[in-house]
């Protein structure tokens, strides 16, 4: 079985293209999604024993918590220590999952891939991009995002421009689903042929 990384800037369409990979067939683990499974459930008492104050009714107050760690490195780094270990467990039971289904070629969709070392784990890397100026108007349409918090939040990824050159394959979502869907169909042609590659 092949694992594919897929990961990109926000606002680049990395969601879309995720749910495509879907659409053709192919099991899907969405760590952002995992994420917030575990903000509902056993992440909980961990967080809020660490940030007092960022959960209520049994679950994180996402946005109480992002506040307090999106400008505190010691503090973000204190959160990933408690949400990664939790994310590989998850992750290595889809890959069972996955193994006894046969499947052979799953994508794993993680944001912060590389910023992770995540590269590593994985036979091969689409980086999904689009313009900058795409990129911006996504997310500030959206409406729930300041000029300031998504400068904050693209600091800490790394440029687009690093992970297209350091991608085995690169989805470009500027020009609409259809070409989308192509680039998937020639990647997946591609990707079982390749050697298995993560470490």
């Amino acid at each position: 079985m092949k694992i594919l990384g897929l990961t990109g800037s926000i606002g680049m369409g990395k969601s879309t293209t995720a749910k495509l990979f879907a659409e053709a067939g192919i099991p899907v683990y969405d760590a952002d999604a995992t994420v917030h499974l575990l903000y509902e459930g056993e992440a909980v008492p961990l967080i809020e024993a660490a940030f007092p104050g960022t959960a209520a009714n049994g679950k994180v107050d996402r946005p109480l918590l992002s506040a307090r760690v999106v400008h505190d490195a010691a503090a973000m780094k204190r959160l990933e220590g408690i949400v990664h270990p939790l994310l590989g467990a998850s992750r290595q039971k889809f890959f069972e999952d996955a193994e006894r289904s046969g499947a052979p070629v799953v994508v794993v969709d993680v944001p912060l891939l590389y910023e992770t070392g995540g590269e590593k784990r994985v036979d091969a890397v689409v980086v999904v991009t689009t313009s900058p100026e795409n990129q911006r108007e996504r997310i500030l349409a959206r409406g729930t995002m300041t000029h300031e918090a998504l400068d904050a939040i693209l600091a800490r990824q790394l440029p687009d421009a690093e992970k297209r050159r350091r991608a085995d394959f690169v989805v470009d979502t500027s020009h609409g689903l259809d070409p989308v869907r192509a680039q998937i169909r020639d990647i997946l042609q591609q990707v079982v042929r390749m050697p298995q590659r993560r470490t």
